[in-house]
C-alpha cells in the first residue's frame, strides 16, 4: 500500500513542542443512525458479498459483522490455510474504505506500524511519516508472529483510536477496525499476545476445518480455469462506505438492552471470577463486550431489542479470550470454551 492510499497524507511537518491538550478528531459530518430493518438490509448486503469469497462457515461472518456493527477489534485465529487473511480481504473489498495490510514478522519494529519522524533537510524540520496504521480497516496479518513490544504498538490506536508519534497525538480516521489474524501459540514461532492486548480485542473467532460440502465448494471454485491457488476478489462489489458503518454503529448503539439483560451479562462475567478452574476472571470490559456485541446480534437477527438469547449466544467470542484457565484444566486438555458453556449452563438467565 502506498502513501497515497491512506486516507490521511503521509507526511506532516512537526516544528517546536506539540500543542497543549489531547488531539481530537476533526470535526466531520456523520450520517444519520440507521435503525430497524434498514441495519440488518446493510449487514446482509455485506454478508452476502463477503460470502462470495469466503464459502461456509456463517457463524464465523456473522461474528465479523458483530465486531463491524460493534465498533470492536476482532482477533481471529486458525491454523494456516483456513481462510483468515482471505476473509478480513474480502470485507476490506465489500467496504469502500481505506485498508491496509501489515505482515507480523520477528524482526517488525512498532515505527514500522504507526510511523516515524523523517528530517527533512530542505526545510529543516522534522516530517511525520504516519505508518499503514492510519487507515480504516488494519489487517494485522499473523500477529503472534511478532514480539510483545511489536504487538503493543496496538495498543493505544485500538484504545483510544490515536497514535502518539514523537510525543504528538494523531486522531485515527473513523471508521477504524483492526482485524488481526494468528496461528494457535501452540505452534513453532509464536507469541502469546498480553492479557492487556486480547483485553482490547471486541471478539476472539475460531475458524476450524470447513465442512466436506464447503471445500468441495471451495476447491471447485479457485481450481476451475486458474492456476493460481487464490480466489478471485473481483466478483466482491463494494456496497458501504465509511459514513455507512458510522451510521451502522450508531443505530446499533441505540437498541435497547432491559436492565434484568445487562444484569444477566454482568452475572455472567462475574461468575468467571469465582469459578473453579478458572484462574483468572474476565474484567469489566468483559461485561461491555458482552452488552455491545449482543446489541448487533440483535441486528442480524433483525431486532431493535436484546433478549437473553443474545447474550448466551456471543458469550464464547466476548469471554473466551478474556480467562485463563488453571493448569490442572489445561493439563486435562480442557479449553476455554469447555469452561464457558458449563458456566452459562449455571448462570440463570432472565425470563423474557
Amino acid at each position: 500500500m502506498t502513501p497515497a492510499d491512506h486516507p490521511l497524507p503521509p507526511d506532516t511537518p512537526i516544528a517546536g513542542p506539540a500543542p497543549p491538550g489531547p488531539a481530537s478528531a476533526p470535526a466531520t459530518p456523520v450520517a444519520a443512525p440507521m435503525t430497524g430493518p434498514v441495519l440488518a438490509e446493510r449487514a446482509a448486503a455485506v454478508r452476502d458479498e463477503v460470502a462470495k469469497a469466503f464459502i461456509g462457515q456463517p457463524e464465523v461472518l456473522d461474528q465479523i459483522l458483530i465486531a463491524l456493527l460493534a465498533g470492536g477489534h476482532v482477533l481471529i485465529e486458525g491454523v494456516p490455510g483456513l481462510g483468515k487473511t482471505l476473509l478480513v480481504r474480502a470485507l476490506s473489498q465489500a467496504l469502500d474504505c481505506g485498508y491496509a495490510r501489515v505482515q507480523f514478522t520477528p524482526d517488525l519494529m512498532p515505527s514500522d506500524i504507526s510511523g516515524h519522524a523523517v528530517w527533512n533537510p530542505k526545510t529543516e524540520t522534522f516530517n511525520i511519516r504516519r505508518g499503514p496504521i492510519f487507515t480504516h480497516l488494519l489487517l494485522a496479518d499473523e500477529i503472534n508472529r511478532a514480539p510483545a513490544k511489536t504487538q503493543s504498538a496496538l495498543l493505544e490506536a485500538m484504545a483510544e483510536l490515536q497514535v502518539t508519534i514523537e510525543g504528538r497525538s494523531f486522531p485515527l480516521p473513523p471508521p477504524f477496525l483492526t482485524l488481526a489474524t494468528q496461528n494457535p501459540v501452540e505452534q513453532e514461532g509464536t507469541y502469546p499476545l498480553p492479557e492487556a492486548q486480547l483485553d482490547r480485542f471486541l471478539l476472539k473467532v475460531l475458524i476450524d476445518y470447513p465442512s466436506r460440502a464447503d471445500e468441495v465448494r471451495m476447491v471447485a471454485s479457485v481450481s476451475q480455469g486458474r492456476n493460481a491457488a487464490a480466489f478471485d476478489l473481483a466478483r466482491v462489489q463494494r456496497v458501504l462506505g465509511p459514513d455507512d458503518i458510522a451510521a451502522m454503529q450508531a443505530g446499533t448503539a441505540q437498541v435497547t438492552v432491559d436492565e434484568a439483560v445487562i444484569d444477566y451479562a454482568v452475572r455472567i462475567v462475574g461468575a468467571t471470577r469465582d469459578w473453579a478452574g478458572i484462574a483468572m476472571g474476565a474484567g469489566p470490559r468483559g461485561s461491555l463486550a458482552l452488552v455491545r456485541a449482543a446489541r448487533a446480534q440483535a441486528v442480524l437477527s433483525g431486532r431493535d431489542f436484546v433478549t437473553p438469547d443474545d447474550i448466551r449466544e456471543i458469550a464464547l467470542p466476548a469471554l473466551r479470550h478474556r480467562i485463563a484457565l488453571a493448569p490442572e484444566l489445561q493439563i486435562e486438555g480442557q479449553a476455554p470454551d469447555d469452561v464457558l458453556k458449563a458456566l452459562l449452563a449455571k448462570v440463570e438467565a432472565p425470563r423474557q
